[in-house]
């Protein structure tokens, strides 16, 4: 469920959650933005790889409805099935058909930000079904009962001490009893209790990162290979996929790689990329004996529509979030879902509504560092302003907020009014600083001075400024 609307108060905790501050400071020097900028760098085509990415992704939503059509053929050639789900409810009811029809008991699931979004795992649970996540991050997540915090690595919240507490609780019943606090013991550990669940698992669910109508293949990135393993030992595969997935041909899908694993996680490309087409053939040593893929629309359709169409570009890589002050200071779990840092504050309140959104298209500097690193441009800033305008006009931004705006805009309005009561604030605000040079507490402006000073203006604004530089000249 949706808690979005709590998020003033989730970004407060979080500011004060000095674990949650350690993890997050590992995003930036040592962590995805510097791994990004070094490979970046080695890649002279990267602005031109940007653009085919844009090219790419535009053709198909221009087109989308022949893409799709091709896509469910060709998967139809190769003996799979395509469901098609309206909304995450008819998704959540289509794969639980599935499994009931073929008798799970057991299901393993690879990581899908889709899952997530239609609320899979809870309702394969309530029927009675055990549900193992298999992507390290989400395994650890779900012991600790969290929603994931970042979409390519949803444990990133957590510190290694933490994690190595969970499965020390967890994996003891298991015969695991540490302590273990290496890295790769911790991997091992996972990897050695995960084992026998992909073997033992009747159903395996995986999302796609694209889905490739030329051949009717759904295509997956990880670094642990659980993705193949839940795709290919259980007797049947079910493959959760948003509509805007799909792409045309098995090149523009290596172009769009070229971009993913270099915007995600500063990798050149990532350690498995799969390709899954169908279920298994006369012959064939592995892979499942059904295959069947969900097609979920939930309010794309719309979006195609509208004037946030280009916000389906997105291919999920994280790097907007990464580059994100405010998400790098409070983390995805203050978004309240499943999408958080700037890509979720767009999509949030598309796919929930704006009513139960309202924090979220102003929790945004409008910096532009997302629209920067974004690998297939989406003007993620203007997305949000279009989104904050929408709630003005609907009547949803606070009384204040309204009031705030309207006398701005009248001042705004008139040059001479504007630039003399700059000049007061300025000053004003100047002598307030005095030596200090900065302003500890401030009325109207407690969010800021809360957590950090304000620095004072210099006593002239720029018009003055440049005044006086043109005279001088």
């Amino acid at each position: 469920m949706p808690a979005s609307q709590h998020f003033k108060q989730r970004a407060r905790i979080a500011l004060k959650d000095i674990s949650l501050q350690s993890a997050l400071g590992k995003l930036g020097e040592e962590g995805f933005v510097a791994k990004r900028a070094r490979v970046v760098a080695e890649t002279p085509e990267f602005e031109f790889l940007r653009d085919e990415g844009r090219r790419i992704k535009d053709d198909v939503l221009q087109h989308l409805d022949i893409y799709l059509e091709r896509y469910q053929q060709a998967v139809e050639r190769s003996g799979g099935v395509v469901h098609w789900a309206r909304d995450a409810a008819e998704a959540r009811e289509i794969v639980l058909g599935i499994c009931r029809r073929a008798g799970a008991r057991s299901v393993v699931r690879g990581k899908s930000m889709v899952g997530e979004e239609i609320g899979l795992a809870e309702a394969l649970e309530e029927a009675g079904m055990e549900v193992v996540e298999t992507d390290l991050g989400e395994y650890i997540v779900q012991l600790a009962d969290e929603p994931p915090s970042h979409i390519i690595a949803p444990a990133i919240h957590k510190t290694r001490a933490q994690v190595a507490e969970l499965f020390r609780a967890a994996h003891a019943k298991l015969g695991q009893h540490g302590p273990r606090e290496q890295v790769a013991d911790l991997v091992d550990e996972a990897r050695q209790v995960l084992r026998g669940k992909f073997f033992a698992a009747d159903v395996g669910i995986t999302g796609a990162n694209f889905l490739v109508a030329e051949t009717g293949s759904g295509l997956i990135v990880t670094n642990e290979g659980n993705g193949d393993l839940s795709a290919t030992l259980p007797r049947v595969h079910i493959v959760t996929a948003g509509i805007e997935r799909v792409v045309a041909t098995l090149d523009d899908a290596s172009t769009l790689l070229r971009l993913l694993a270099r915007s995600a996680t500063g990798q050149a490309c990532e350690t498995y990329t799969s390709l899954h087409t169908g279920p298994r053939r006369p012959g064939e040593t592995d892979g499942p004996e059904e295959y069947h893929v969900v097609l979920v629309d939930n309010g794309r359709t719309r979006m195609l529509e509208g004037e946030f169409r280009e916000m389906l570009r997105c291919i999920r890589c994280g790097a907007c979030m990464n580059h994100c002050p405010v998400y790098g200071a409070v983390g995805g779990h203050a978004y309240g879902w499943v999408y958080p840092g700037p890509m979720g504050a767009v999509l949030t309140p598309l796919f929930v509504g704006l009513d139960q959104t309202r924090d979220l298209p102003n929790a945004c500097t409008l910096n532009g560092r997302c629209r920067e690193v974004c690998p297939v441009k989406i003007p993620l800033n203007d997305l949000l302003r279009k989104l904050r305008t929408l709630q003005f006009e609907q009547g949803l931004a606070p009384p204040a907020t309204r009031w705030g705006v309207r006398a701005w805009a009248a001042v705004a309005r008139r040059p001479w009014l504007y630039q003399l009561l700059a000049c007061l604030a300025a000053f004003g605000l100047q002598r307030l600083a005095g030596r200090r040079g900065r302003l500890r507490s401030l009325p109207l402006a407690g969010g800021w001075t809360l957590v950090r000073d304000l620095p004072a203006p210099q006593g002239e604004t720029f018009m003055q400024a440049w005044k006086k530089r043109e005279a001088a000249r």
